[in-house]
């Protein structure tokens, strides 16, 4: 067991102890070699399954607004009189705790609703990045010992180092502490030295146009629209999406490239302002679909264009959900 977790088990136990929260949202061993699982803590007798290692990669925060949103809905049936407030722990590593700040800018629940077990993170283990390395074979084994990770599978036992099978989005990430917390579990660390955050980006869009609307459009027709990537992100929350309405019908019931590209260009203008670069979504696409690069030109218009970042700061809101009229509009009448 590390220090993180020791504090993290520490604090939850006494917050259940003393009744501050009903739920800590965590993570627990999963039942594969190098996963974990959330996790949902009600007792203190249940602290010691709460782990924090690099194969911690889930976005908490959509869990914290589950667990708030069907609380709330529940509290409809119940008489004025009987009604009861919950309070929710979560552990947020920098991109959870900006989820947990676009949900209460987007008014999702109130502050004193979740309870921030902060974390410092140097990112997590990459599972298309570890199959890489194994010649896709089954991890029957596997462990982490301070920058090694030391697999087995049926041709043997390997040793890699973390760093290499680290997930590209955790290598540039800018947020390694959380944003906010209320209480530390650890001390904040610096980033990862990357020459530039937005390398791919810049390097995609120096491509002619031609050739990077093929690369779109053989992404799309990866996609078989089982919404996972919809589902497991934190930042979706509408009660009906716009894929399930039928009046009026935005995407057809069958797969069709044309459909396909309905439904990711919405859902990425959906995004714009408020995908915090978690790895979510492509860490459940089936597909393999390259959806960060996309997301991530969004992040850097977000950046350039308003000095933007999604979560960052809890009083500045994403630039789609507010005016100024002194806002830039230069790429709107005079686009490159």
């Amino acid at each position: 067991m590390n220090a993180i977790e020791e504090k993290i088990r520490q604090e939850a136990k006494r917050l259940l102890d003393d009744k501050k929260v009903d739920v800590v949202i965590g993570y627990e061993a999963g039942t594969l070699p190098l996963q974990t699982a959330p996790c949902f803590i009600t007792s203190s007798d249940e602290v010691d399954r709460l782990v924090w290692n690099p194969c911690c990669k889930q976005n908490l925060a959509i869990y914290v607004h589950s667990a708030l949103t069907q609380h709330r809905e529940s509290q409809k049936r119940v008489k004025p009189e009987d009604k009861k407030d919950k309070v929710v722990a979560v552990v947020a590593r920098g991109c959870t705790s900006r989820s947990l700040v676009i949900h209460l800018q987007e008014k999702q629940y109130n502050r004193e609703d979740v309870v921030i077990l902060g974390v410092p993170c140097q990112g997590y283990i990459d599972k298309n990045k570890l199959e890489a390395k194994v010649d896709a074979l089954e991890v029957i084994v596997g462990s982490i010992d301070g920058d090694a990770v030391k697999v087995e599978t049926s041709k043997g036992k390997t040793e890699l180092s973390l760093i290499e099978v680290t997930a590209d989005n955790c290598l540039e990430c800018r947020f390694n502490n959380p944003v906010i917390y209320d209480f530390m579990a650890g001390d904040m660390i610096p980033a990862y030295e990357s020459d530039d955050e937005f390398a791919v980006v810049d390097n995609f869009a120096a491509l002619p146009e031609a050739e990077r609307w093929a690369y779109f459009s053989a992404e799309m027709n990866k996609c078989m629209r089982c919404y996972a990537c919809r589902n497991i992100c934190p930042s979706c929350y509408c009660k009906v999406c716009f894929v399930d309405q039928s009046q009026p019908e935005w995407v057809g019931a069958g797969i069709n490239p044309s459909d396909n590209q309905v439904f990711q260009i919405m859902r990425m203008f959906h995004m714009a302002g408020r995908c915090v670069d978690c790895g979510s979504c492509v860490e459940v696409c089936a597909e393999g679909v390259d959806l960060r690069k996309f997301l991530k030109k969004l992040d850097k218009d977000d950046l350039d264009l308003y000095g933007h970042r999604a979560g960052a700061e809890l009083d500045k809101e994403a630039p789609l959900s507010t005016f100024r009229e002194n806002d830039e509009e230069a790429f709107i009448f005079e686009p490159e």
